[in-house]
């Protein structure tokens, strides 16, 4: 079960020359929808940043199932899943509305960067990230 959703709407130039959303877009809508999912939890990505904490993806693995097209309105779903001590992941989906027919089912990867460059997930963020 997602932790979190955020519904979207896809946009004209979003589409390539099939009429169908470029497979590289999905990948703003995943962003936004973990953006969002921090937001939810009270992490501001921005933020951390400026604390010299960056959030970075290390691993992205995502299965096409089906296509959206200009004007359709989807949800994009986001579920934490710790990976290991340095790691989490996102499972994310999504979900065609006017069906509810599962597009694109993903996982992501990512990690905390500190200001040397190695990783590290303060504590503090990693018992937000579990709710």
């Amino acid at each position: 079960m997602p932790d979190f959703s955020i519904e979207l709407k896809v946009r004209d130039y979003e589409c390539d020359m099939q009429g169908i959303v470029n497979n590289g877009v999905y990948f703003n809508y995943l962003e936004h929808a973990r953006h969002e999912f921090l937001l939810d939890r009270g992490i501001d990505f921005a933020a951390l940043a400026r604390e010299k904490i960056n959030l970075v993806v290390v691993r992205s693995e995502l299965d096409y199932k089906a296509s959206l097209t200009s004007g359709d309105r989807f949800v994009v779903t986001v579920a934490f899943e710790p990976v290991s001590r340095v790691r989490f992941g996102f499972r994310q989906q999504v979900i065609r509305q006017s069906d509810n027919k599962v597009v694109l089912e993903g996982l992501i990867i990512g990690t905390a960067i500190n200001e040397r460059g190695r990783p590290a997930i303060p504590d503090a963020f990693a018992t937000q990230l579990a709710g």
